[in-house]
């Protein structure tokens, strides 16, 4: 039984897997993790999702499920003498599961004192994130994790736990509480079912000794005294407006871009966050319609990461309007896309044998490296051979937009090259 005195997500949390909301490419049956737990034999894992997803609740239902000991670490408040304690016990126990919340805030050096435990065995990781680990989280730890992502809650799954808490929460039971609308709590909430469930509990507390409670819009944003909502850096808007922001540089307005960053910014938005996502906008949108703009953008990556909040403001201002003012194209992204594409479809074909490395006479025996024509012995450094499995020759992936710099790329192209990519 949950403590009367818990919050009602905790009251609530799920203990097994068949009482999980959502998740269920990752939990439902026939999924691969619920595979692995009922087989009892788990692999360490990232759990990467936004908050209120169920990535704690997942921990503690493996753990419940499989009767493991179980340590939770948060890594706002440990380090690396909490982790090697952790790890010490566990070469005393079999089968140890260590959670660490929020593992993307731990450092390389706390990171690195996992490695060895996880390589081993000696500890079950369960890392949960609401960041990219593959920016947040080491590769050396990364390559030792599976990492499962979570999906956002949908409305029907957070109208569900409304209903659920109403029905089943032994104090909630108690009352006749009519739930009429549900739009602001769960817009408040932010798609997070732990702020939802900890807000209708707010919102019940708020009617005192009443015992029949109508819960409206209305009534809602009353008690939660938010008329429009605020910028939340771990919800759903946290999502919105970074995408708002992007495809403001995208679609080159430099006005509707400062907005978005001064939204994230007044909400105490991680500074390298947004200078990250500048950094991907600069070869994705312009590209070599206008080299400078990566260069700047990771210069501002560098800059802000040094000295942040509050100097970093103007620093990112310059940089977002430099992008959306730049000359846009997406052709890198195009021709990369492309050719990976192809290398699907055909496989690993042979690499021409007249640009293939001869490091050893056996390899020349065998003509790697023979006939190559080297492109500074010829005029405009130059020459037109093949360089593309004989598979696949001919094939263009690269198309140069239609600004002004990669309009001189094409003529160039062009002129080496005369009709065989079609330039």
């Amino acid at each position: 039984m949950a403590d009367s005195r818990a919050p009602l997500a905790e009251r609530l949390r799920p203990q097994t897997l068949e009482q999980l909301v959502g998740q269920q490419h990752l939990t439902g049956k026939g999924s691969i993790l619920r595979a692995a737990i009922e087989q009892g034999h788990i692999p360490s894992m990232i759990l990467w999702g936004p908050p209120g997803t169920g990535k704690t609740t997942i921990a503690n239902i493996i753990a419940h499920t499989l009767h493991v000991p179980f340590y939770t670490l948060s890594a706002i408040s440990s380090g690396v003498k909490e982790v090697r304690e952790v790890i010490d016990q566990a070469r005393k126990q079999v089968g140890v599961i260590l959670f660490i919340d929020e593992i993307h805030r731990f450092n390389k050096g706390q990171q690195d004192a996992l490695l060895g435990a996880v390589e081993k065995g000696t500890i079950t990781l369960i890392g949960a994130t609401t960041e990219n680990p593959s920016f947040e989280v080491n590769s050396a730890l990364l390559s030792r994790c599976q990492v499962y992502i979570l999906k956002p809650l949908e409305k029907k799954d957070l109208v569900h736990v409304l209903n659920y808490a109403l029905q089943n929460d032994e104090l909630l039971a108690k009352k006749n509480i009519s739930l009429s609308e549900t739009e602001a709590l769960i817009n408040i909430s932010g798609g997070d079912a732990r702020k939802l469930l900890n807000l209708l509990e707010l919102v019940v507390e708020a009617a005192g000794n009443i015992s029949t409670i109508n819960i409206t819009d209305d009534y809602v944003m009353d008690v939660a005294q938010k008329r429009i909502a605020l910028y939340d850096k771990k919800g759903e808007q946290h999502y919105d407006i970074i995408s708002a922001f992007i495809k403001s540089m995208r679609g080159s307005d430099p006005n509707a871009a400062v907005y978005w960053l001064a939204r994230m910014i007044e909400g105490g938005e991680d500074v390298k966050f947004i200078a990250r996502r500048m950094l991907i906008l600069a070869s994705e949108d312009i590209g070599n319609a206008n080299p400078n703009a990566l260069l700047l953008a990771n210069a501002t990556f560098e800059a802000v990461n040094k000295i942040g909040y509050p100097e970093s403001n103007l620093i990112l201002s310059q940089c977002a309007i430099y992008l959306a003012t730049s000359p846009k194209s997406n052709s890198a992204l195009k021709a990369i896309a492309g050719a990976q594409s192809i290398v699907r479809q055909t496989g690993d074909l042979p690499v021409p044998l007249h640009i293939r490395n001869a490091p050893t006479a056996l390899m020349k025996q065998l003509d790697y490296g023979k006939n190559y024509e080297y492109s500074h012995d010829y005029t405009q450094n130059f020459s037109p051979q093949e360089y593309l499995p004989r598979e696949i020759s001919g094939t263009s992936f690269y198309e140069p937009a239609p600004n002004a710099r990669e309009e001189e790329i094409r003529k160039y192209l062009r002129s080496l090259w005369q009709d065989k990519y079609g330039y």
